[in-house]
Parts: structure tokens; C-alpha cells; sequence
């Protein structure tokens, strides 16, 4: 223990790093000293220590390179100095997953699990489970299950979550431990009981009458383990949530009777969590969510800050989703602006933001700007979202919040904070047309000294997309230009395009524009010379049609399939030209949260289309490519309940012509295999079915899928239908343990899903217009057709209620965040636009008044008639 001391010499000079200048290669001859007889502990500990540094300051090893330290390290395994012997494991734990041959170091592994030195145990238990694999596991499977009830908590811990990491490559092995892990959630010891608790959960989540079950088990007993019933908690939440129990019902449930009897825990963190579980329930009534916003305005006024804060930021969290119940804590928020901790006065003032009234903005922007300087930029993006939302309510307010946010882009910080800004800025703009002109301008004097370049390239599309028509227009032409002047190459081309915008919306303009752009023809930088070029040409034919279709309005593609197309392209008869129509126009995928990766990981997933999640599957069928490219992938919709044998959920692929039926199925019956399995529909009138692609071999809790590829009928106004859907199979009885038939010979069977409906939304993919007003009025010529009717909505009560319907019925997009209805307002706008499968732009504007009820003006423009008819039929 001698080397952790610290002299008071070294305590003068400061904190210093001695790892800092470490070299790989002589840190690798280092290791030399492991085969030194006898071993000297200390020495190899400092080498351990600066191997395990590198690897994690991101240094990369070569097989070669870890496979050779890997085999000096196993050399220390002579040694029975406790310290040393915990770095080795460490040591193999990180090098397991680059050097060869790791399974040389099983067997001493294997002795020190087993052994009675408690202080080897653990840590072996977890190199051993990270250089295991399948193969392997088998043979340390008697071992794992005795160390999963040791008496040793550590030991108990280590195993359990070591089973954790292995279920996910060999979760059959690992399922057959459950009964272990069964009798470690009745251990005495807290951490014991909560690792027990989320290896069961993760054995069993895939069977949701297993969850329900055990959930149901473990809300009669009293669990010792806080993190346990905070687990459980969460696991009762996704029930509740899958379930869909309405508001009426929740007290009739089980499950939130427990959660709202752990409000009454004796553990903080328990009372904070079942409070935390009711706010964000999203089936939830005032007399449900009182008991839960009580005790977070309890808590407002602990002494312990951390409770403090927990409060305050969940209160911030749910205050647009529950501004009633919020607003009564409001009393309590206000006292907190004064709090010695900046992070909970930052957000009660902007929890208070999002809930007080109009008058008071003034006053808490007043008192936000006092300390905003001293508090990091994480909780300056939380005030930034505040005012974005204060914005939205109170947009007479627009002038005192964009000055703030103006004065907050010129201070120092960093780009999530800078970004947060901007968006807001952006939002208000797009919001609120009296906002755009000192936004821009706010805008233009931030780029020119932005530091950047991403945002300086999101402004400059935004000045190329909304400058031209501002009322003065002209005078952002230098801003704008200043960039092609002063920045990089990325920022340059940028620069230029959004000069070409304004050439192409501004006639008045245009002499000026094509000077700039004939000038950037002399930039040292390609892509910057080629935008000039390519844009001055296209100005000077003097053609509004061919301004639109390649400045103005530039259709964006998938870059994932488009990069897929031109590689396919290469690789066929490159004597035909490249189709660019082939590529679709895909949506974003929203990035949505899921309940249980907040159970057990936290890891974000990357935001993609649907279009890209389904094409590399839809492209393995044969002869998919005669369809064409892709118009919409519909989101999943399920045919079968969740907790029947046999699940089935079908996702819609949208073609020109043809719709793809992909039918996910999952066989949840351990004893039985199922063959030749495929979805019969009962096809309406018009459709013509042109393929059934059958599941070879449905497996126990093994997805499969199959498919049905139907033609549109030549009506466009019969292609909203509804199919019958029957799922056929073979049925083969087979051993649970091995998942191998016990015959050859199976029976036919048949399963009634759900009827599936093809929408209006289904085949119109959405789209925001920019200048939504400028393109409506350019719709006003023989090419476009327009339909208008009106209608009274007896179903929805609110305008907001109104705008969602539709766009739910219509599956079009909002343009300008016109879906967002101002409070206290009886009229509204709602303008959108998409596309018909077939590439027929629709734009429609929708007239809405509030009077006993909501009556509503559709007006469609399109450039087909029967698509028109079909869009306003959609809401009839």
C-alpha cells in the first residue's frame, strides 16, 4: 500500500499525470519483466497499470501485439500477491477481445472461481464469463450456477451480472440458470437482490405473461433491496404502458397499486422513483397524478439537495405534458430561485417559464440573466428549451426572448449549447412570421463570428430559404457573401448556394447575384468553383420552371440508399444512365426512448429512415427490383395480442404500384416448430395478389418473416381498403430443451389475425414546403387541380384536437409548425403538403373554427384529380 502514499512535495506542485507521455512500444517491452522469476509484484503492477491506461486512452493493439502481452500476463498467475492478481483479470478482461487464443487461461480462471480466496473470486468470475463462448459456456455452466447463490455477496454479484452480459450471446444457456437466480432475489443483501431481479426480468422479457407474473409475485412480498423495487417499479410501468390501462382503470390495477403504495416507502429514492413512474405514465388523470405531484412538491423543500433537484428536474420534465398539476407547485418553484445550488435554481425558474403566466416573463428572464454566466452549459441548454417553449405560448413575448437569446449566442460556449440556440432562434422564426425579419438578423450577426462550421452551413441554408422573401432582402446579401470571402470551403459552398436561392426567388436581384457568383468561379476550392459554376448556369437560362425544380425546391434523398443505388449502378451496364428517381424521398424515423433500455442499457440508437431500416431486407426478394424504388414504409401495426401463442405484426412498404404486406411473426410455444408458415389475405376488390413468400421454419421465440406482394387496383379511389388476414402453418411437436421435431410428420393449422387496413396516410409520404404561401399561389394554374369542401368534425372538441386528426387521416406533413395552435385562439391554418405514391405532390390548406364544435375548410391542390378526391374523402 506504500505506492498510493502521497508526499507533501507532491502535494505542492499540483496534480500531475505520470502516465501522460507514455509510449506503446516501450510500455510492451516492459512486459518482459513478467517472466522474470521470482515475479515482483510491484513492478508489474505499475506495467499492468500503464497497459490498462493506454488501452483505455483509445491506444489500438494489433492481435500480435495482445496476443504476446496476453501470454507474458499469464505468467503472473505463479504469483499470489492479492493486488497483482486483480490486474491480471482486469488486464485479460481487456485484452480478451483482441488477442488469440484466450481460452489458454480458462482453467486457472476456472480454479480461482472455485477456489477459497474471496478477494480472486469475483473478478475471475468476470474474466472468465468475458473470454467465454458459446461453446465454452457449457463447460463453466455448473460452476456459474453455484456462484450465482453463493453465500458471498460479491461472489452472488459478480455472477449475476457476468450472466447478465452472456445472455446476450447465449441466452438459451443462460435461461436455464433462472432458477438461481430465483433463489438469489431471496438473499438478504440488497445489490444481491437487485441483480437477481434484472437477470430474471432480462431471462424473461421476451414472454410478457412470465413478466406479468413475476411482477405480480414480487409486488405481495416485501423486497429489502431499494434498487430492486425501484426495478420493479419500472418493470410495472412497461406492463401498464402495454397493457393500455385508461385513467378509469388504473386504480383497479394491480400494478399501480403497488407504484402508488411505494410513494409511502420508507427509502427516498423509492418514494422519488414511484413519483417519477406516475408523472411519466401517459394514460393519467388529475386524481392519478395528485398523489405523485404532491410528493415532488414535497420534496422542493428538503434539506438534502439532491432531493431537491430531482424534484425540480422532473417537474421541469413533465410541465408541458401536465401544466395543471405543475402550476400548483409553483409557490414552491418560486422559492427555489433563490437556492444556493445554481443547477435546481436554473431549473425552477425554467420550469416556472413553462408554466407561469405572461406577465411575469419579464421578471424571470430578468432574474435568469443574474446568474446565467455562472452555470455550465448543460443547464444553459435547459433554459434555452424553456424559452423555446415559452415562445410557442406567449408569441407576443417573441421581441424580449429573441434579444436574451441574442445576448446568450455572443457569450462563450460550446456547440450543444450554440446549437440549442440557434434551433430555438430557428423555431421562433418558422413559428411566428413577425419574429422572422429580427431573427435573421440576430442570425447574420452571429456567423460572422462563428467558429462552427455546422451551424454556420444551417444558417446560411436558412437565409437561403426564408432572406428572399423578407421585406428587404437585399441587405443579407453581404452577410452572406462575407462568408464566401472569410470561411472554409464548407462554408464557402454553403455561401454559394444560398446566393443562388436568392437569385432564383428575387428577380430584382438576380444581376447582382450572378457578379458574386461569377467572382466564386475563381475559388481555389472545387466544390465551391463547381456550386458557382453549376448555379450561374442555371440562373442565366433564364427559366423560373428549371430555377424551381434545381434551386428553390431541391427534393433531398436517402444518402444510405442513394449511395446504394450508385454502387449497384456501378456494377451493372454502366452504358445506361443513372435514374435518380429510383432513390426514395425518405422521412426520419423518430428516435423514441424505450422503457427497457432504461431498464438495462442506456445506449443511444442512431436516428435512420424506415425506408433504410427495411431495404436491405426487401432487397434479398426475388425480383423486388421490378416495383421500383420505395414511396413510404408504414410504421408496424400489431395483428395479434401480445400474449398469445402465436404474435404477428405487419409492416407496409408503399411502392408505386404495388404495396409489400411484411408479416413478423414469433412462435412463443416451446414445444412446437412451425413450418411452411405465410399469411393468407382476402384481397378487396381491384387489388390482384402477385406473390406469396413463405417462412420456411418458425422456431420457438425465434423471429420470422413472410410476405405478400399485392398490385394496386388502376382507382385510385379504391386503393383505401381493408384485408382479412389468416396465418397458416405446419405444426411439428418437438423437445423444449433441443428445439428438434419429434416427427417428420406435422398437421395443418390456421390462427385468425387481425383485419389490416391501406390508408390514405399509408401512401403519401410526408413533406415540409419552405414558403409554404409561394408555393400554394404558384399551384394556381391549369397543371394543379383543386377540390374544396367543408366539413363539421363531431369527434374532436379543441382545434388542436382537429389539426392532429388530420394529419393523422391525411399522413401529410405541417409546414411552418402550423400543426401548433395557439392557446385561447378560435381560428386556425393548418397548411401541409406530401406525396402520393407516383410522385403527385399534394398541398393541402385547412380552415378551422371553433363554434359548438369544430368546422373545418379543406381546400387540396394537386395535379391529379382522383388523388384530390381521395385526399378529401379521407376526412368524410
Amino acid at each position: 500500500m506504500g505506492s498510493f502514499r502521497r508526499e507533501k512535495d507532491d502535494e505542492d506542485e499540483g496534480a500531475t499525470n505520470i502516465y501522460q507521455n507514455l509510449e506503446k512500444t516501450s510500455v510492451l517491452q516492459e512486459t518482459r519483466t513478467f517472466n522474470d522469476t521470482p515475479v515482483n509484484p510491484r513492478k508489474c503492477i505499475h506495467i499492468l497499470t500503464k497497459i490498462l491506461y493506454l488501452i483505455n486512452q483509445g491506444e489500438q493493439l494489433v492481435a500480435r501485439e495482445a496476443t504476446d502481452c496476453f501470454f507474458a500476463m499469464t505468467k503472473l498467475f505463479q504469483s499470489k500477491d492479492v493486488v497483482l492478481r486483480r490486474m491480471v483479470y482486469l488486464g485479460i478482461k481487456e485484452l480478451s477481445s483482441i488477442a488469440e487464443d484466450v481460452i489458454i487461461v480458462t482453467s486457472s480462471l476456472t480454479k480461482d472461481m472455485t477456489g477459497k480466496e474471496d478477494l480472486y473470486r469475483p473478478s475471475a468470475i468476470r474474466a472468465l464469463c468475458s473470454i467465454t463462448d458459446n461453446t465454452m459456456l457449457q463447460a463453466v455452466e455448473r460452476y456459474m450456477k453455484q456462484c450465482i447463490v453463493d453465500k458471498n455477496p460479491a461472489v452472488s454479484c459478480a455472477a449475476l451480472v457476468s450472466s447478465l452480459h452472456l445472455a446476450n450471446t447465449a441466452g438459451d444457456v443462460v435461461k436455464r440458470w433462472a432458477n438461481e437466480a430465483q433463489e438469489a432475489l431471496n438473499s438478504d443483501n440488497i445489490m444481491v437482490q437487485y441483480h437477481a431481479l434484472g437477470l430474471l426480468y432480462h431471462i424473461r422479457k421476451s414472454d410478457r405473461l412470465a413478466v406479468s407474473k413475476l411482477v405480480n409475485k414480487l409486488t405481495r412480498s416485501s423486497m429489502k433491496s431499494p434498487y430492486a423495487v425501484c426495478m420493479l417499479i419500472r418493470v410495472a410501468c412497461k406492463l401498464i404502458e402495454e397493457e393500455g390501462i385508461s385513467a378509469d382503470d388504473m386504480s383497479n390495477s394491480p400494478m399501480f397499486t403497488f407504484i402508488e403504495s411505494c410513494l409511502r416507502h420508507k427509502s427516498e429514492m423509492v418514494i422519488y422513483e414511484a413519483a417519477l413512474a406516475i408523472v411519466s405514465l401517459k394514460n393519467t388523470n388529475t386524481r392519478v397524478l395528485s398523489p405523485a405531484f404532491s410528493i415532488l412538491q414535497l420534496f422542493c423543500s428538503s434539506p438534502k439537495a439532491t432531493l431537491r433537484f430531482a424534484a425540480v428536474r422532473t417537474l421541469n420534465k413533465v410541465a408541458m405534458t401536465h401544466p395543471t398539476s405543475v402550476t400548483k407547485c409553483n409557490l414552491d418553484l418560486e422559492g427555489l430561485i433563490t437556492d444556493s445550488n445554481r443547477s435546481v435554481a436554473t431549473l425552477a425558474i425554467t420550469t416556472l417559464l413553462k408554466t407561469g403566466a405572461e406577465s411575469s416573463v419579464e421578471r424571470l428572464m430578468k432574474q435568469i440573466s443574474s446568474f446565467v454566466a455562472e452555470i455550465s452549459d448543460e443547464f444553459k441548454v435547459v433554459v434555452v428549451q424553456a424559452i423555446c417553449a415559452l415562445c410557442s405560448k406567449y408569441p407576443r413575448k417573441h421581441t424580449v426572448l429573441m434579444n436574451f437569446l441574442s445576448g446568450m449566442l455572443r457569450e462563450e460556449g460550446g456547440l450543444e449549447y450554440k446549437t440549442s440556440i440557434v434551433d430555438t432562434i430557428i423555431t421562433i422564426i418558422e413559428e411566428n412570421a413577425e419574429a422572422k425579419e429580427s431573427g435573421l438578423s440576430h442570425l447574420c450577426e452571429f456567423i460572422e463570428d462563428c467558429e462552427h462550421v455546422s451551424l454556420a452551413v444551417r444558417i446560411l441554408h436558412l437565409l437561403g430559404k426564408e432572406g428572399p422573401f423578407a421585406s428587404t432582402p437585399s441587405k443579407y446579401i453581404r452577410f452572406i457573401y462575407n462568408r464566401v470571402i472569410l470561411e472554409s470551403p464548407t462554408v464557402r459552398a454553403a455561401a454559394v448556394t444560398a446566393l443562388a436561392q436568392f437569385g432564383a426567388s428575387c428577380p430584382a436581384l438576380i444581376t447582382n447575384i450572378l457578379v458574386l457568383l461569377s467572382r466564386c468561379q475563381m475559388d481555389p476550392d472545387d466544390e465551391v468553383r463547381d456550386r458557382a459554376t453549376y448555379y450561374l448556369h442555371l440562373l442565366e437560362s433564364n427559366k423560373p420552371e428549371i430555377y424551381k425544380h434545381y434551386i428553390i425546391e431541391r427534393e433531398t434523398c436517402s444518402i444510405a440508399l442513394l449511395e446504394k443505388a450508385l454502387t449497384e449502378h456501378l456494377h451493372g451496364d454502366l452504358s445506361a444512365p443513372f435514374d435518380l428517381t429510383v432513390v426514395p424521398k425518405a422521412t426520419v424515423v423518430k428516435e423514441e426512448v424505450a422503457n427497457e433500455a432504461m431498464l438495462i442499457s442506456n445506449t443511444p440508437r442512431p436516428k435512420i429512415t424506415r425506408e433504410e431500416e427495411s431495404s436491405a431486407r426487401l432487397s434479398q426478394l426475388p425480383g423486388i427490383h421490378v416495383l421500383g424504388p420505395i414511396h413510404r414504409t408504414a410504421a408496424p401495426i400489431q395483428l395479434t395480442e401480445s400474449e398469445t401463442e402465436y404474435t404477428v405484426q405487419c409492416i407496409k412498404h408503399i411502392f408505386a404500384n404495388h404495396v409489400v404486406f411484411q408479416f413478423d411473426c414469433l412462435n412463443t410455444l416451446p414445444d412446437q416448430i412451425l413450418e411452411n408458415v405465410r399469411v393468407e389475405l382476402t384481397i378487396p376488390e381491384g387489388f390482384t395478389t402477385r406473390a406469396v413468400i413463405p417462412c420456411a421454419k418458425l422456431p420457438y421465440n425465434d423471429l420470422q418473416t413472410t410476405f405478400v406482394i399485392a398490385e394496386f387496383p388502376p382507382d385510385i379511389a379504391s386503393s383505401a381498403a381493408t384485408f382479412g388476414a389468416t396465418l397458416r402453418f405446419v405444426v411439428k411437436d418437438c423437445d423444449p430443451t433441443t428445439g428438434e421435431p419429434d416427427s417428420d410428420s406435422g398437421y395443418e393449422e390456421e390462427y385468425m389475425l387481425e383485419d389490416l387496413e391501406i390508408t390514405v396516410a399509408d401512401q403519401i409520404q410526408k413533406t415540409k414546403k419552405s414558403n409554404f404561401q409561394v408555393i400554394w399561389d404558384g399551384a394556381d394554374s391549369e397543371e394543379w387541380v383543386e377540390a374544396e369542401d367543408t366539413y363539421s368534425l363531431s369527434a374532436v372538441s379543441t382545434l388542436q384536437e382537429a389539426v392532429n386528426t388530420i394529419l393523422k387521416f391525411l399522413g401529410l406533413g405541417a409546414a411552418n409548425l402550423s400543426e401548433n395552435v395557439a392557446e385561447g385562439t378560435h381560428t386556425h391554418t393548418l397548411l401541409c403538403s406530401g406525396v402520393f405514391r407516383g410522385g403527385v405532390d399534394i398541398l393541402v390548406r385547412s380552415k378551422l373554427a371553433l363554434s359548438d364544435g369544430v368546422t373545418m375548410q379543406l381546400t387540396v391542390r394537386t395535379t391529379d384529380p382522383d388523388v384530390a378526391e381521395l385526399v378529401t374523402s379521407a376526412i368524410g
